[in-house]
């Protein structure tokens, strides 16, 4: 079957399940705002961790 137009989102609903009542609404959503900030990313932080380990002196085990 051919379409003429592609139907919208409330055209679809009415055909599944026969009309909108007036408790549906679609509405439209604003994306999220990031939760924080972050002044260093994961991987800078990991370089910089590794370079701390690799500058610390060795451990010197009693014997």
């Amino acid at each position: 079957m051919r379409r003429l137009r592609p139907l919208t989102e409330a055209e679809c609903y009415a055909r599944c399940y026969g009309g909108s009542a007036d408790e549906v609404r679609v509405v439209r959503i604003e994306p999220r705002r990031p939760r924080m900030v972050l002044r260093i990313s994961g991987e800078d932080l990991r370089r910089r961790f590794e370079e701390r380990l690799d500058a610390r002196e060795p451990i010197v085990e009693a014997a």
